[in-house]
């Protein structure tokens, strides 16, 4: 036998320990799917935790505007008209290396120098990297910013 006792709030159910050891016959609804990045009217989810709470914090305002400006962009190649923004963005978390500092696993000096690399040849595509002598590399391996200043890696030593 089981009792109901509503006081204010609360509810408190006093039952039997048969009545608590049987199965529940009561059904859940099935829960709602989690909205994601984006939400269904197209606008995006600032509490999606796949942003990594880059959207709060102190470089929080500069990041909402640089992605919103990416995120609804029509120009081509998309983002091209928010460059102004993401470097006023860039600039702010400059100012906080403890919070925005660079990941150990990071990859971005090894873009960055194939990058400048490839504009200082005129947009010629060349593989980061490649032979020469004891320079041979694996597939995905590029060469490191120091190892072209010191002039080793193969062709395309290059600038520093």
């Amino acid at each position: 036998m089981t009792f109901l006792y509503r006081g204010g709030k609360d509810v408190v159910v006093v039952a039997a320990r048969e009545e608590l050891r049987a199965p529940s016959r009561e059904t859940l609804p099935p829960a709602a799917p989690a909205p994601g990045l984006v939400l269904p009217d197209g606008s995006i989810n600032w509490g999606c935790p796949c942003l990594g709470g880059m959207a709060t914090g102190p470089c929080g305002p500069q990041f909402r505007e640089a992605f919103s400006c990416f995120h609804y962009s029509e120009a081509d190649p998309k983002g091209s008209d928010c460059y102004e923004k993401f470097s006023v963005m860039q600039g702010c978390m400059a100012d906080y290396p403890e919070l925005y500092g660079k990941d150990e696993d990071d990859d971005d000096d090894e873009l960055s120098a194939a990058l400048e690399q490839a504009a200082g040849e005129g947009g010629e595509q060349r593989a980061v990297g490649g032979g020469g002598e004891g320079g041979e590399r694996a597939a995905g391996e590029g060469v490191g910013r120091d190892e072209r200043a010191a002039g080793k890696g193969g062709e395309g030593g290059g600038r520093a």
